[in-house]
């Protein structure tokens, strides 16, 4: 099978981390007798370096014309950068906000999975961490108060901000509908998230995901407000299967999540339209403090490429080998520096990429 991969490598370990995806990629390829082709574009600080905007509407066209998009962290220091001087519209998350959009990008699905060998690095108490977890959070990425109206004005003498929060039915309803379609391939619950004792739009949340969950009677739904949600996510993560939500909760309560893993840069994520295209990327940050150094973990890179075998490419048996092989590498002792303790064997970025094409 011959695929076009549109890479974006951006900022921090973003080339690193990406790089290492790139050679897991290629061995895949040649086990399995697959021919990928990559093309490159800037996004993020790098494109404003070299373009003066995030992303620019040659960069779109690019990623628009392959069938898939593998993405690195973009972004800098907020305090030191010069990026961050720039009016909002013009830094780095400007332009990952304008290609979601672009590519019609509405869902996100971020898995978070306690490794049994790692359990001890979860941040939570080992009677809690013990018991394990395998979540996706599942993120409409479109709409909402990230997409909304922003303004701010001087009113009566005193800056007055505005942000709007819009949601459609049917912006509830397609992301509703993936979200119970992926909780039937595996433990069939669905936690929708929402805040419906407060917003408006958390009430049309609450009643069309209801609907939808007519169509699905084999699954278990439940209701829970997003205070209550972040509170069971560090109290019980086990209770949850695929936990359904709207834009800005999603992103809080997805990085929450990756973090009772015990590092964000083992976790991956993908961002879905209605056909198979999709971008996929690490849940993390470009960690600009560490970039350069061969430290990073590559680990969430290279599962973010595995999930776009597996969503984009239906590719189930690559995504699988690539998955029993990171597991394999952790069960023998390989610890990146975030995830490293004492009587384990600490490898650099690159390393790590070795041993988990070797274990292909």
């Amino acid at each position: 099978m011959e695929k076009n991969i549109t890479v974006i490598k951006g900022d921090g370990i973003g080339p690193e981390v990406v790089n290492e995806a790139i050679k897991v990629l290629d061995a895949v390829a040649k086990k399995y007798h697959h021919t990928f082709h990559y093309t490159d574009i800037l996004m993020g600080g790098c494109s404003i370096d070299a373009y003066g905007v995030p992303l620019t509407d040659e960069a779109i066209a690019t990623a628009q014309s392959g069938d898939a998009v593998l993405l690195g962290s973009i972004g800098g220091n907020t305090t030191t950068s010069p990026w961050y001087k720039l009016p909002p519209d013009h830094r780095p998350e400007a332009g990952l906000l304008k290609i979601r959009k672009a590519l019609g990008l509405f869902a996100n699905l971020r898995p978070a999975y306690l490794y049994p060998e790692l359990a001890e690095a979860c941040p939570l108490k080992e009677s809690t961490s013990a018991k394990g977890f395998d979540m996706v959070i599942v993120r409409e990425l479109t709409g909402g108060l990230y997409f909304g109206e922003h303004t701010t004005k001087e009113i009566n003498g005193e800056l007055v901000a505005h942000d709007n929060l819009v949601y459609s039915e049917s912006e509830i309803r397609r992301i509703a509908k993936r979200g119970f379609e992926i909780a039937m391939k595996r433990r069939k619950k669905v936690t929708s998230v929402d805040k419906a004792n407060v917003l408006d739009s958390s009430r049309l949340w609450r009643k069309v995901v209801s609907e939808v969950a007519q169509d699905y009677p084999e699954v278990e739904v439940e209701n829970m407000l997003v205070d209550n949600a972040a509170m069971q996510l560090v109290k019980d993560p086990a209770q949850f299967d695929v936990v359904l939500t709207e834009n800005m909760f999603g992103d809080i309560l997805s990085d929450e999540a990756s973090m009772v893993t015990g590092s964000i840069g083992m976790l991956a994520s993908a961002s879905l339209r209605a056909d198979s295209f999709g971008m996929y990327e690490p849940s993390g940050g470009s960690a600009p403090d560490i970039a350069g150094k061969n430290i990073a973990n590559p680990i969430a890179q290279i599962l973010s490429a595995a999930m776009m075998l597996r969503y984009s490419f239906n590719m189930d048996d690559e995504a699988d080998a690539i998955e029993a092989a990171i597991k394999q590498v952790i069960a023998e002792g390989y610890r990146t520096f975030d995830i490293y303790k004492e009587g384990n064997h600490k490898v650099s970025t690159s390393e790590m990429g070795d041993l988990i094409v070797n274990r292909l």
